[in-house]
């Protein structure tokens, strides 16, 4: 847990969920439906495969999982556009598939969900990325991962520069999540902020490990404490180094807004480098946290081009992640769900 900082001047007692005045929240939930929003990132595949146990195999001590259902679903930066999609938004995928049956797969159910595939290119090189989960009883058994991790040729890079060049002028937003496959290469990455700021679009970035530094003058960055943690060689075990992290963020990357994820300690949200506030977790039963970070990045998105000011968008986004925390397996949050959360709670 984040400990108190003594008198040192220490924000950790600034916590708060802040309210949205119905008639604010009606607004914002009509102007989703009219947003677009450009997601570059890794696509991945979601398989499940659930059942139960009720064995130990006799050729190794291991579970048999008696599989009694199976299932695909969106996931990585998929699964953050099938998040805008279920908010109400138009989600527009720029990323990579191999020409394999799971591209196919997410293809096809991008096209049932109703998400444009205009961004999606195909890369012979690599098969797409595919994590499998295996379920029993609710809980995780194993999860087996089929993916390369090598960088996207020049060629490819060059492709998705010309996609990200048509459509950028016609988004509200865009975001980058990057999760370290190869797609989120340096010179793309400069790319799309460059075309970004020549046409005055909102950028919000979600990173990992690799290229962590390469992300200034973004409207807002949001990585995890597990990944400031590693960037920065330091550990975020108090709320005094939360902040001492905030200031070094905005120092080297110069990003609009900051917001460090805490897992179950909710967010530390900074709109300047020495004024941070705790929104604390909203989750009522925890039960997977998959997929929490792409609901949050892309909630916030949606708030922020929506009409809601950066404190606003985060409590909106954290509010949204602890919903689908209540659910096994990745899952988009709900808009009707969301909508009467608030309402039922008096916001």
């Amino acid at each position: 847990m984040l400990k108190k900082s003594g008198t040192d001047g220490s924000n950790l007692n600034k916590k708060k969920m802040v309210d949205i005045p119905r008639k604010k929240l009606e607004k914002l939930f009509q102007n989703f439906l009219t947003k677009k929003i450009l997601v570059l990132g890794d696509l991945m595949l979601d398989r499940y495969l659930w059942g139960v146990v009720s064995r130990i195999s006799p050729e190794a001590p291991v579970p048999v999982v008696e599989i009694e259902r199976e299932f695909a679903r969106l996931g990585g930066a998929a699964n953050v556009g099938n998040n805008i999609k279920s908010l109400g938004g138009t989600p527009y995928l720029v990323g990579i598939i191999g020409n394999d049956n799971s591209g196919n797969e997410i293809l096809s159910i991008m096209n049932q969900n109703g998400l444009p595939a205009d961004g999606i290119v195909r890369d012979e090189s690599r098969p797409t990325t595919v994590k499998t989960r295996v379920i029993a009883h609710h809980q995780h058994v194993v999860r087996t991962d089929r993916e390369s991790r090598s960088p996207i040729s020049k060629s490819v890079s060059n492709h998705l520069k010309d996609t990200l060049i048509t459509l950028i002028p016609k988004m509200d937003a865009v975001i980058i999540e990057d999760y370290n496959k190869g797609l989120i290469v340096a010179d793309l990455i400069s790319f799309a902020i460059h075309t970004a700021r020549h046409f005055d679009t909102p950028i919000m970035v979600d990173p990992k490990f690799d290229h962590f530094f390469a992300y200034k003058n973004v409207d807002v960055f949001k990585p995890n404490r597990k990944e400031t943690e590693e960037a920065l060689g330091m550990r975020l075990d108090s709320s005094q180094k939360v902040e001492e992290a905030g200031k070094i963020l905005f120092e080297r990357l110069e990003p609009g807004c900051l917001m460090i994820t805490l897992g179950e300690e909710g967010m530390a949200v900074f709109d300047k480098p020495d004024h941070v506030i705790y929104v604390p977790t909203h989750a009522r039963k925890v039960r997977d946290v998959s997929g929490a970070g792409d609901t949050v990045v892309s909630s916030l998105s949606m708030a922020l081009v929506s009409g809601a000011d950066f404190l606003e968008a985060a409590s909106f986004a954290n509010r949204a992640a602890g919903l689908v925390c209540e659910e096994v397996g990745i899952v988009p949050v709900n808009r009707e769900r969301l909508f009467q959360t608030y309402i039922s709670e008096g916001h």
